[in-house]
């Protein structure tokens, strides 16, 4: 479906001849050789704290976004071949935003923006009315919203004017783009449920980007762990919440919110800052705040990519017997409930 293959975004740091002889400023490594692949009907999520990357990557792969270095191949649903025609990858790879206000004009009505792809791509004016119609009932809003503007409108309406604006030229691939963290708790919910809905019909395949780790349990069927610009862990909803696991992940476990404050936990309370992107640390990036930093060979080494099992893969130095052997930090997590499928496998991250 989507393949992101040693892919790197780098801002700043003057052009290449400035880099070969290290004149002017030192670029931000936003993302740095980072590979994935979204398979077809898939759900793939990208967790971790703010400014590790997820974000970035979300726009490289839907072309909004140049890579420094690597590339993206798009490929077509049915025959598997890979789309190089950049009119129809834009077509099917669509972007739902973290914020709605941001990409709704606010002098326009809402329903402009649903219109307006249909036009671009020769819809005429009947079928973009049609169209329109059942792109509002498909998120549950009722025709007569598109001629409000975006002001009259709550949060959650707004995300569904934006869902049904990247649904109008039924795309393969969307990513969400911390869809649902802009919104009161209630709102979240309904809106999610919604994106699992439509991903049905439609047989697309969602990369998720959230920091919320409890969603992500319930709607992905993989995950993928990034910091600092590299992705440190990739495996299945269910291997990524339990042992072996990379002392990032068990973090992030660690930090999710539990019902009962009386339940046993592995809290892991990481110290210092995220390190800046413009200067990450050699070696192993997540060293200088890792709990279980072997030694010098963290700080002088990258870390190998370790196959914890068929579809798990950590980069760390630590061994995986004694990844393994840590306690579980949450209980066993449940299939993803979005689509009706169990957890993907793969051969690779």
């Amino acid at each position: 479906m989507l393949i992101a293959e040693h892919v790197s975004k780098h801002y700043g740091g003057g052009g290449a001849i400035a880099r070969r002889l290290s004149l002017g400023p030192l670029p931000v490594q936003a993302v740095d050789d980072v590979s994935l692949e979204v398979r077809r009907d898939e759900v793939l999520a990208l967790v971790g704290e703010s400014g590790c990357g997820k974000s970035t990557l979300g726009r490289l792969v839907v072309r909004l976004l140049r890579p420094t270095g690597g590339r993206v191949r798009f490929l077509d649903r049915s025959s598997g071949a890979e789309v190089l025609d950049e009119a129809v990858v834009r077509r099917q790879a669509q972007i739902v935003f973290q914020h709605p206000d941001s990409s709704l004009n606010p002098m326009r009505r809402v329903g402009h923006a649903v219109r307006r792809p249909l036009a671009l791509s020769g819809v005429k004016r009947d079928g973009r009315r049609r169209r329109l119609r059942e792109l509002f009932n498909a998120v549950r809003l009722n025709e007569s919203y598109a001629r409000r503007l975006p002001h009259e409108l709550s949060g959650g309406e707004k995300q569904r004017v934006a869902i049904a604006r990247s649904l109008a030229m039924e795309p393969q691939f969307i990513v969400l783009d911390e869809p649902v963290s802009a919104l009161d708790v209630s709102t979240q919910a309904s809106i999610m449920r919604l994106l699992m809905e439509i991903r049905t019909p439609l047989e697309a395949s969602y990369l998720l980007i959230s920091h919320d780790l409890s969603l992500v349990r319930h709607v992905a069927h993989r995950v993928g762990v990034m910091y600092l610009g590299k992705l440190v862990e990739m495996g299945t909803v269910d291997e990524i919440f339990r042992p072996p696991s990379h002392p990032y992940t068990r973090a992030l476990l660690s930090a999710i919110p539990r019902p009962d404050p009386f339940a046993p936990r592995a809290g892991i309370r990481l110290e210092g800052a995220v390190p800046s992107a413009q200067h990450p640390p050699s070696g192993c990036r997540f060293h200088t705040r890792c709990p279980d930093k072997v030694g010098r060979i963290c700080e002088e080494e990258e870390p190998p990519l370790l196959r914890a099992d068929e579809s798990h893969w950590i980069a760390c130095h630590i061994p995986l017997d004694a990844l393994r052997r840590e306690p579980p930090v949450l209980s066993a997590a449940p299939a993803a409930d979005g689509s009706g499928a169990a957890p993907h496998g793969e051969t690779g991250p």
